[in-house]
């Protein structure tokens, strides 16, 4: 019997097995512990991370439409987008979720991202 972080492995070597990065459209690559989240842009071609944030500095955002640590992966999401637009002049990505489900904090990361001016 696999136990819960097995089965997230195996859905992420799945889900890696069909996703790239190259230098022209990255790889947006997420993990999400129990207290924070974690977003990388990464060139798989060369085998290099091109930008990363967490929140572990951010301050909690006041957001109306979110709490807690859902805002600060919106907020995550939009400040990686910022990083990706402005600084390395890209505008599309690939989204690679890590295995996890599409909910949540994970969902609000890429919704940020999108919001930030990326497109995937």
């Amino acid at each position: 019997m696999l136990f819960k972080q097995e089965k997230r492995i195996s859905r992420h070597a799945r889900g890696r097995a069909k996703i790239k990065g190259t230098r022209e459209i990255p790889r947006l690559s997420v993990f999400r512990s129990s207290k924070h989240i974690y977003a990388q842009i990464v060139d798989d071609q060369k085998g290099v991370t091109l930008a990363s944030i967490s929140d572990l500095k951010m301050k909690k955002p006041s957001n109306k439409d979110m709490s807690g640590k859902t805002a600060l992966a919106y907020e995550v999401g939009k400040t990686i987008a910022k990083k990706a637009v402005e600084e390395m002049k890209l505008s599309k990505i690939v989204f690679d979720k890590g295995g996890r489900d599409y909910h949540g904090r994970v969902k609000a990361l890429a919704q940020g991202a999108r919001d930030g001016g990326l497109k995937f």
